[in-house]
């Protein structure tokens, strides 16, 4: 039994904190995963983040630019030249601020349900 208490994976994930112990940080540079927790010493090798956010985010970002593109259009018809200097610095920025915390949601769902690369590794208390 672990002598850290249950964390939240969404709360540990949305802050880069570790999904262990809630306090170690997630991440070792801007987008990049630690190798291990420097508070609890979790190996983080174990999950396999990789690209899975990226689908979401595209949903998101797809949403968020034709939703503001639409809206641009629509509401001040304003020029194409016009809709893409306030779009796609829009696009750029949301997408950027989406990849540490969904991220950090996905490895720490993947610790709260043991799941790890498709190599066998998983996440186990005994680390």
């Amino acid at each position: 039994m672990s002598e850290y208490p249950p964390q939240s994976p969404w709360s540990t994930g949305l802050r880069g904190r570790c999904p262990r112990c809630g306090q170690g940080r997630l991440f070792s540079g801007a987008f990049d995963i630690a190798d291990n927790c420097d508070n609890c010493g979790l190996d983080f090798g174990k999950a396999n983040v990789g690209d899975g956010p990226i689908p979401f985010i595209i949903l998101i970002v797809g949403f968020i630019g034709v939703g503001l593109g639409l809206w641009l259009q629509l509401a001040f018809d304003a020029p194409i030249w016009f809709q893409m200097v306030i779009t796609i610095p829009v696009i750029i920025i949301v997408a950027l601020a989406l990849i540490r915390p969904l991220k950090g949601i996905l490895l720490a769902l993947q610790y709260q349900h043991r799941a790890g690369d498709t190599g066998g590794d998983t996440f186990d208390e005994e680390d």
